[in-house]
């Protein structure tokens, strides 16, 4: 019986080996001085808005920027936008200003409500207009009269009438000034009923049906919902652009004349409305623009959204648009040196330094009050050329009755569809969105393809957020030679994201290879050898071809365990958070497999060191969700990619602890499509039983089917040979 070569060299290696225990990178029981390690980040930390060196980097970054709260907010692609079929009815009348009903639909038999003042003038030209989100406590949110007469005594409010309901208070100014202004309730407040309160804003333990939800019918936080990026946060997004699409089709609204202004809760949707539409150009995001707390709500947290960003640089995103917020005594209290200097800076770079503003009121708590209110309209008075005296003096008014501002009644019934089928109803009519949009795309010519990657890499860019690092720093901790074999011991230093990567590098004693091949695993290094050192048979095979093989300890595999948890690792490390949900993890802090991506992309920056003519890729035992969005990444950096799947898919993930969530993966393609971005690149697929379509059409489309190579039997001699070659 004959041997090939490979086998019979492999052999050779085989019987000189003898280790005596499995070679590491670092001292035993030590680890790798590698932030990751340590505690994850939460919305109480500290996030800092760095202004870039000059305007052209501001661009590029805001571009990102703006696509990640697109991505984050299940709003890219965007949706197409259904008849909003808007009623207005029952006006009621006040000493200078109208409040009429309002109810519409943003998506269908999904209904947003709220109330429109209107200026009680008739005027041949056309009004600018502010919508208002409200924030935590309702458009109807009432003191009682001790609180009012607290707040009228400290100077907070003006007026016992009014002081009652500021958030009301200053729709009623806004109109008196001149403006129509549309205040709209957020989900579980007021009319919005079909999704509670509870659920939006107060949800705490996991519920029946998110444990219980499915790929055809699924509720918000389910695994289903984050793997597709739908939320709270996303539903309240697209609630907030539909109303400022109501509020610019009234035919007594100017359109180029839009602001959006509203506090807390209501100052982050004005915060993301503002970064992603550019129809408003006067803002007003009071009491969430800070380095601080960015929004402990359900409704202010999504998967993706804040990481390595945070509420003052997403404000930014307005910029050079006049914006203005204040300061109080909460978690925007540093604001006036630590925030607002840096967005000074940031409009006197790429426009008027003046038409951004922050004016510190650190005797007040967290507040809308009537100070903060006197703010805000001289502000639009300004900018929005009301043409009115400075200062602007907020007016009292008699309060609106509860049927003055109640939505639903006998002649306009409330929806019926409410609770858990509703949450369905939305969740599926977004994913329909999704599948129409993204099956319009196709890789026919180059103009379709260059939009093709836009919407799919763009988002997996979102996703994983790292690119090769340009370069990475190395500390050589020494080498010994085994049995013919030559093992240096690195670790890898990616200094921008503060990471540590422990690699072994191996190769056959006096030999110079000429080929590089990165191999990553399921649980790291230490799975290709024995518990006496000895490599395996596939190891001791590719080293018997006279390649450099690399073998990495990714994140919370191997020696990049924290010292205290050096277990094989089977879910991910999250936020010590008692509320149930990913984004208070995921919304500020990579997932694993992000990390693991990108601790294989600076592996591959190492690897140009060695000098060698090419650097390939292998994956296998369980790594595919990492290695296919780092092959994809790298593209030509990596000349041949050998990826084992198993099958597997991010839609068989089931629980946001698992080591391979994902948000958003399912939506973008899943594995298929990353491996469909690795085209025109070499590329061996194993353990499928056929190709998948989207990475044949992929590959079709620009004629490199020969790049292709499916091998469904997975890993052996002729993948290893392929993997050898320069």
């Amino acid at each position: 019986m004959r041997f090939p070569l490979s086998i019979c060299l492999a052999l050779t290696i085989a019987s000189a080996m003898t280790f005596a225990q499995t070679p590491t990178v670092l001292p035993e029981n030590t680890g790798p001085d590698d932030v990751r390690l340590g505690a994850k980040k939460t919305l109480n930390g500290h996030f800092p808005f760095k202004v870039p060196d000059n305007a052209a980097q501001w661009y590029e970054r805001a571009e990102q920027l703006r696509r990640r709260v697109l991505v984050s907010t299940g709003l890219w692609p965007m949706p197409e936008k259904p008849p909003l079929e808007a009623v207005v009815f029952s006006k009621t009348q006040r000493d200078g200003f109208t409040v009429e009903k309002v109810y519409f639909q943003s998506l269908p038999g999904h209904y947003v409500t709220g109330l429109l003042f209107r200026p009680d003038s008739n005027l041949e030209t056309l009004r600018p207009a502010v919508l208002s989100p409200h924030g935590h406590g309702g458009r109807m949110q009432e003191y009682s009269d001790a609180e009012v007469a607290k707040q009228i005594a400290q100077g907070a409010e003006h007026f016992a009438k009014s002081g009652k309901r500021p958030k009301l208070a200053r729709c009623a100014q806004l109109a008196r000034m001149g403006c129509v202004c549309f205040i709209f309730d957020m989900l579980g407040y007021a009319d919005s009923q079909q999704i509670s309160r509870e659920i939006a804003h107060r949800h705490q333990d996991v519920r029946p049906e998110e444990r219980l939800a499915s790929d055809e019918s699924w509720v918000f936080y389910s695994p289903q919902a984050d793997l597709r990026l739908q939320s709270i946060m996303g539903l309240q997004t697209w609630n907030a652009i539909r109303a400022l699409d109501f509020l610019a089709s009234l035919p007594d609204v100017d359109p180029n004349r839009l602001a959006v202004t509203g506090g807390s809760g209501g100052g982050t949707q004005s915060i993301l409305l503002g970064a992603i539409d550019d129809r408003i150009k006067v803002s007003f995001p009071n009491g969430m623009v800070s380095t601080s707390m960015q929004g402990g709500c359900y409704c202010e947290n999504c998967n993706l959204l804040r990481i390595d960003t945070g509420n003052v640089e997403l404000a930014a995103l307005f910029a050079p648009r006049p914006q203005a917020m204040t300061a109080a005594d909460d978690w925007t209290r540093d604001m006036m040196k630590d925030g607002y200097p840096q967005l000074s800076l940031l409009y006197a770079m790429i426009g008027n330094e003046s038409d951004v503003y922050c004016r510190p009121m650190l005797h007040f708590k967290h507040n809308y009050n009537y100070v903060t209110r006197a703010t805000m309209y001289q502000w639009m008075n300004r900018h929005l050329k009301l043409g009115l005296d400075d200062p602007v003096i907020e007016q009292d008014y008699e309060p609106l009755t509860t049927a003055e501002t109640t939505i639903w009644g006998e002649d306009h019934p409330a929806p019926t569809q409410v609770g858990i089928e509703h949450e369905k109803s939305v969740c599926k009519w977004f994913d329909d969105q999704t599948k129409a949009k993204l099956a319009e795309l196709n890789t026919v010519d180059e103009k379709s393809r260059q939009e093709f990657n836009r919407t799919y890499a763009g988002a997996w860019q979102v996703v994983f957020d790292q690119g090769i690092p340009r370069k990475v720093d190395i500390d050589d901790l020494g080498q010994e030679i085994r049995n013919g074999v030559q093992i240096r011991k690195i670790l890898i230093h990616d200094t921008a994201r503060q990471a540590r990567v422990p690699v072994l590098v191996l190769h056959k004693v006096g030999t110079q290879p000429k080929t590089t091949v990165i191999w990553t695993t399921g649980t790291g290094k230490a799975s290709l050898f024995s518990p006496n050192g000895q490599p395996d048979v596939n190891l001791q095979s590719l080293l018997a071809q006279d390649a450099f093989v690399v073998l990495p300890d990714l994140l919370d595999q191997g020696e990049m365990q924290p010292a205290t948890d050096r277990a094989e690792d089977s879910q991910q490390r999250l936020v010590d958070d008692k509320r149930a949900y990913s984004a208070f993890t995921f919304g500020y802090n990579r997932t694993l497999v992000a990390e693991r991506c990108a601790d294989l992309l600076a592996t591959v920056a190492f690897s140009k060191t060695l000098a060698t003519k090419s650097t390939n890729l292998l994956a296998t035992d369980g790594s595919s969700a990492w290695a296919s969005p780092a092959s994809a990444i790298a593209g030509s950096a990596i000349a041949r990619a050998a990826i084992d799947t198993n099958t597997f898919r991010f839609a068989q993930v089931d629980r946001y602890q698992d080591v391979n969530f994902v948000p958003g993966a399912v939506k973008y393609g899943d594995l298929p499509m990353l491996l469909a971005l690795r085209a025109p690149n070499p590329l061996t697929v194993m353990g499928e039983k056929s190709l998948p379509t989207p990475v044949a059409k992929a590959y079709e489309s620009r004629d490199k089917s020969s790049m292709l190579i499916n091998q469904p039997g997975g890993l052996n001699s002729s993948v290893i040979k392929w993997l050898s070659t320069p």
